[in-house]
């Protein structure tokens, strides 16, 4: 690598280079599934600089409400102040660093230091300082000495989202077209969605590009990997069956894959939520939504980079319900994340239609559902494989690249699709994927780029 223009730890201009080369072709090279650098290039071009949800606004009820939260390795508290507005802090004493708030909710009118003993109100101000007059005299200011502010938080249709890089461009404009289809289910009933219970929490060794793209762009996987459904009786026996429908490459790396059912079967109107619940769906969507939310079975798909969204048709025992989960997948390692998994269901459908949704969610995609443990087993077993000396060889001489050609130059966008986006007529291509990587590799060169 001598001579070259090292951008970190033997990253180097020239290889991102030829990565983009490998990534124009279908293909990518394994060493960077969990190679350190990197890793330390993604946390600073990636999730220092987009937008990454944080919760939904259902969670936090009454004034003084609170939830502790991460945006990647740093603490974060999201309260509800007196005046109803929601502020996010970092989670972090302004006197000594301290983590103020450990718990994972609750609600408080203040929030005391356990080191010292400073507290904080539910706007963040500190008014409390243990002996402060006698200690620190005229020179302290309690004014400068606030609970830090996230840099940049804003909202859609009730998700929270944060950003730690003041310049981003807004969530409005970073959502992009995404907004269309996320709003088949956030926006289809009036009052939108909410929370039930406490986001639900564990980790699994694997590298946050795995899950991201699992739930992003590839259905191909759900025959073989969640073969033990078919057996179950709750998934179909035709091996394509996840195939059918469309998948659409969005803006800024965002994924959605939009599934119906194949030829010959039947599809229950709206994901077969209630009868009564139609004409909300038919006064709050577009004809063009409609038109596609009618048809739909599955929706699920990637906000970049770390959001995921399921809203499938799922249950136990013969009996299906629909249900919304959304999922951070949040980097604690290069080969490890934390999974943060919400559940969620339309305010105005009928409470016994929530609590049989609720057991649905949880027999197929609760952290012990049937589904769930398929597809943590696989991640961590291409974590595993990826961690060797041939996968890692950066010099390629192994010929240790990974197949997303799945589609390429075969499958081509259906003009007819009603909705934004590049639409594929099957779920069946890495389209997606491949966007994803392209918008990928952007953040991690653009800047050396705009030096060119």
């Amino acid at each position: 690598m001598a001579g070259r223009h090292n951008v970190r730890n033997g990253i180097d201009k020239e290889l991102l280079a030829e990565i983009k080369q490998k990534l124009e072709q279908g293909l990518f090279p394994q060493w960077m599934v969990t190679d350190p650098d990197i890793y330390d290039l993604e946390v600073d071009k990636i999730f220092g600089r987009t937008w990454q949800y944080l919760g939904h606004e259902s969670e936090l009820k009454e004034a003084g409400d609170y939830v502790t939260r991460w945006l990647m390795d740093d603490p974060v508290l999201l309260v509800k102040n007196k005046k109803g507005e929601i502020n996010v802090f970092l989670n972090s004493c302004s006197h000594r660093g301290t983590h103020l708030c450990t718990a994972d909710v609750g609600n408080r009118k203040t929030f005391t230091c356990p080191f010292h003993g400073w507290s904080f109100n539910t706007d963040g101000e500190l008014i409390g300082v243990v002996a402060g007059d006698k200690v620190f005299g005229e020179r302290l200011n309690k004014q400068d000495w606030n609970l830090h502010k996230i840099p940049r938080v804003d909202t859609y249709r009730g998700m929270i989202f944060g950003n730690l890089d003041p310049n981003a461009m807004p969530l409005e404009d970073y959502l992009g077209d995404l907004k269309w289809y996320i709003d088949l289910f956030l926006a289809r009933s009036d009052g939108g969605m909410e929370v039930i219970g406490a986001p639900q929490r564990w980790v699994v060794n694997t590298n946050w590009k795995m899950s991201t793209e699992n739930f992003g762009g590839d259905p191909y996987h759900v025959a073989t990997t969640h073969k033990s459904t078919v057996e179950l009786g709750i998934s179909p026996k035709d091996p394509f069956y996840a195939s059918y429908g469309h998948q659409v490459k969005l803006n800024h790396g965002h994924c959605v894959n939009v599934s119906t059912t194949g030829p010959g079967f039947s599809v229950p109107s709206y994901q077969g939520l209630p009868e009564e619940m139609w004409p909300m769906f038919e006064r709050n969507l577009s004809k063009e939504q409609l038109e596609v939310y009618k048809q739909t079975v599955v929706i699920v798909g990637t906000c970049f980079p770390n959001l995921s969204f399921h809203c499938p048709v799922h249950g136990n025992e013969g009996h299906l319900h629909n249900y919304l989960t959304l999922r951070i997948w949040r980097p604690i390692g290069p080969d490890k994340i934390e999974i943060w998994a919400w559940f969620l269901i339309d305010k105005a459908a009928p409470e016994e239609y929530k609590m049989q949704s609720y057991k649905g969610y949880v027999a197929s995609f609760g952290p012990s559902g049937t589904l769930e443990a398929d597809d943590t087993e696989i991640w961590t077993r291409v974590a595993k494989a990826s961690k060797g000396k041939m996968a890692r060889n950066r010099e390629m001489k192994y010929n240790n690249v990974l197949n997303y050609m799945m589609g390429m130059d075969k499958i081509e966008p259906d003009e007819s699709w009603p909705g934004p986006g590049i639409a594929y007529p099957t779920c069946f291509v890495d389209y997606a994927l491949r966007g994803m990587h392209e918008y990928w590799l952007e953040l991690l060169t653009k800047e050396y780029e705009d030096e060119q």
